[in-house]
């Protein structure tokens, strides 16, 4: 059978994270794609070269100065047979490159326009995951575990692709990686994740705790679980789990309710990067 994106066309300037993880999934769904670099390369490179390289196996990769006259005559050749181009670009800098929205409808009649911003509501405010986080709450005195803007906004660009494919050209459309959040933020923003509330640590089901060795999350939050795991440890139900928990290692509690079929998961160690001296 055919993928769902066979035959599309993408030309992609879009850099860093969310634009090549939004390009990989596109052209894992069928799509051919050209990426474009400037000549020092996409800063993903430099940051993680094996990430880098996963998530362009199979692109193909030019590096065009698109400040050079004859660069941007290199591009106009590749989008004259493009479907979509997707961009990262701050308006400003779309707009000195004339690829912006509105230059590009009439250049290319026939292309889609995506580009990937910080903020939809402020496009030309400079940015990145991390402060999108921290102004969303999501994050506090510690560096976030996961990049949630990039990546959850990677998703809505792939599903805003989708959309404008079906759409007759010219096309065109944003996506803000700070509204990735609205709806990664509404947990917590109800309250459910929030410090003491459900889970957020209110329910003693719901946690993570110390192990003898490690730590392990606990996630009893149906009835049927929680009635389970209560009988199996010989304790009242509601009754404070931090004490025994700490009574067996975090492998040898995974195990046991493994057994019950009980949700309960060893806390993995995140990895270790070596810095350098």
């Amino acid at each position: 059978m055919a993928a769902p994106l066979d035959g599309v066309r993408i030309v992609s300037i879009a850099q860093n994270v969310p634009g090549p993880v939004a390009l990989a999934r596109l052209v894992a769904e069928g799509a051919t794609a050209i990426k474009i670099e400037p000549p020092g390369g996409d800063p993903l490179r430099t940051l993680c070269l094996p990430w880098y390289r996963e998530l362009h196996r199979d692109i193909t990769v030019h590096r065009i100065d698109l400040k050079s006259r004859q660069g941007r005559a290199r591009l106009t050749r590749l989008l004259d047979r493009a479907d979509l181009f997707l961009a990262s670009q701050r308006p400003a800098a779309l707009a000195r490159l004339g690829l912006d929205a509105d230059a590009a409808r009439h250049a290319h009649p026939h292309l889609r326009w995506l580009n990937i911003v910080g903020d939809a509501r402020e496009p030309g405010r400079a940015g990145h995951d991390l402060t999108y986080q921290a102004s969303a709450g999501l994050t506090s005195h510690a560096l976030p575990r996961t990049l949630l803007a990039d990546l959850f906004g990677a998703e809505r660009v792939v599903s805003t692709a989708v959309l404008l494919l079906r759409q007759p050209a010219p096309a065109h459309a944003q996506v803000g990686l700070a509204q990735a959040l609205d709806t990664v933020g509404s947990p917590l923003r109800f309250g459910v994740t929030a410090e003491g509330g459900p889970l957020g640590g209110g329910l003693p089901t719901y946690r993570i705790y110390e192990a003898r060795r490690g730590h392990v999350a606990v996630a009893a939050l149906e009835p049927h679980f929680r009635e389970r795991l209560y009988e199996a440890l010989g304790l009242p139900d509601g009754h404070a789990l931090a004490d025994v928990m700490r009574t067996r290692s975090a492998h040898q509690w995974e195990r046991w309710a493994t057994r019950l079929d009980l949700p309960l998961a060893r806390v993995a160690q995140a990895p270790q990067v070596r810095r350098r001296k």
